[in-house]
């Protein structure tokens, strides 16, 4: 899917996934307020600080293909109660307990 759509069209996605009881998943933290059950993915901060790295040290003269290949080393669990009580889904304590955002 093509990401510009899935962002534009992104509360129409998580109405239709409610209305047919579809538990909707992203790796982005931002969908769970909209209705989106859980989203685990990397942290957008940390993505940001390394590109910003990446953009300076290109800035300073080097090269692209010389900069090292980064993952992310924060990552993010989002977990939206109400979607979950809505599907009648049981959300497992230990998970909860890992959540770093619970929507209620």
């Amino acid at each position: 899917m093509d990401l510009c759509l899935s962002i534009a069209q992104r509360s129409y996605l998580w109405s239709l996934a409610a209305q047919h009881e579809v538990p909707a998943v992203s790796d982005r933290t931002l969908p769970i307020a909209e209705g989106g059950l859980l989203s685990y993915g990397a942290a957008n901060d940390d993505m940001f600080v390394g590109a910003a790295r990446y953009v300076d040290r290109i800035l300073k003269g080097e090269k692209p293909p010389d900069l090292p290949v980064q993952e992310p080393t924060k990552y993010e669990l989002a977990i939206n109660l109400k979607t979950a009580k809505a599907l009648g889904l049981a959300i497992p304590p230990a998970l909860l307990a890992s959540a770093d955002e619970v929507v209620e």
